[in-house]
């Protein structure tokens, strides 16, 4: 009686080569044909908007609410963006004040979905200002009043 050998299991193992290690990214976006222009180069106010929203994202946790842009206090384009990218935008809160909470947001394309090809495309500071619902500015809860609900 002939056995087949048991298989052995096999370690998968996900490598985001050139994506911030231990990070996860608040956004992840994928640029259509309309996005672009004829040349199939994003449009900067396209990848803009996506920042934006990527920022807003720990702002509006950190905050507890709405939130709203009032500066961006840096952006660069460092690489152009295509059809087909994988963009990642990882956003971190680098300062916090009495109503203003300021990110930095990087992005990164994989090109044609290939991980191993990653490059970092953009990078950005914005300063978002919490507000209340009548869009007033309001004071960014301390840290404990968040911990407690």
């Amino acid at each position: 009686m002939t056995t087949s050998p048991t298989p052995s299991p096999i370690a998968v193992t996900t490598v985001n080569r050139g994506l911030p290690a231990g990070k996860m990214p608040e956004l992840r976006m994928m640029p259509a044909p309309s996005d672009a222009n004829v040349y199939g180069d994003v449009f900067g106010g396209w990848i803009m908007a996506q920042v934006d929203i990527a920022g807003s994202l720990p702002a509006t946790r950190r905050a507890n609410g709405r939130v709203a842009t009032i500066a961006v206090n840096s952006f660069v384009f460092k690489n152009p963006v295509f059809v087909g990218d994988l963009l990642s935008f990882y956003a971190d809160i680098v300062k916090v004040g009495n109503t203003s909470i300021t990110v930095q947001v990087e992005v990164y394309a994989e090109r044609n979905r290939l991980q191993a090809d990653t490059v970092k495309v953009t990078e950005a500071t914005l300063t978002y200002v919490a507000t209340d619902s009548n869009r007033k500015p309001r004071k960014v809860p301390p840290i404990e009043t968040l911990i407690q609900q």
